[in-house]
């Protein structure tokens, strides 16, 4: 199962040269984080901090994509979708589901813990915001490899790469600072129509 997964993994990455979009998003300026990512932090601070030391890029490997594919799947599996306001009586809460309750921050900020546990460097991991295909804020969990970087999402129980998701990324955790920043489709310096509003 693991070794199917991760062929057609590296059939899909090896086809990227046929789409537009690159294998990586690019940071932006610095973003705003959101009020509940500040409260979360301030119940959870060791689940913020950012460690220079570690490494922000992964190598894709067989092992670590039949993680990334076990950790998306079961947590996506064992959650019940709720959304905060019947959940807490609140527009938005991050928090770990420990009663298996969550929305969409919730399953992802599961598997970031999860692939902590499993040794990942959490640098690598990063919390991301996208406009979904309703048009609605969405939560995923941004894998950043040397092959691209990979989505886990509670949506699917594929790992998909960022630009399959038919999602518009916003911002995600800083891989410098405890801030975020805005995603854009280019590098620094690099100046396109299509990625200005990003």
């Amino acid at each position: 199962m693991g070794r199917r997964i991760w062929i057609a993994l590296v059939c899909l990455l090896s086809a990227m040269s046929s789409v537009n979009a690159g294998p990586h998003l690019f940071r932006d300026n610095e973003a705003p984080p959101l009020s509940a990512w500040l409260e979360f932090c301030s119940r959870n601070p060791d689940e913020c901090i950012v460690d220079l030391r570690q490494p922000e890029i992964l190598p894709l490997t067989e092992d670590l994509t039949a993680l990334l594919s076990s950790v998306n799947l079961s947590v996506n599996r064992a959650l019940i979708p709720v959304t905060d306001h019947n959940h807490w009586d609140v527009v938005d809460l991050w928090s770990y589901p420990t009663d298996g309750l969550g929305d969409c921050e919730d399953y992802q900020l599961l598997k970031r813990k999860m692939l902590i546990e499993a040794g990942l460097p959490r640098r690598a991991l990063r919390m991301t915001v996208v406009i979904d295909e309703n048009g609605e804020g969405h939560a995923v969990l941004t894998v950043r490899t040397d092959r691209g970087d990979l989505i886990l999402d509670n949506k699917t129980d594929d790992v998909l790469e960022w630009f399959r998701t038919n999602y518009r990324y916003i911002k995600r955790e800083s891989a410098e600072t405890t801030g975020w920043v805005y995603l854009t489709l280019e590098p620094a310096g690099t100046t396109l129509t299509s990625s200005n509003d990003k």
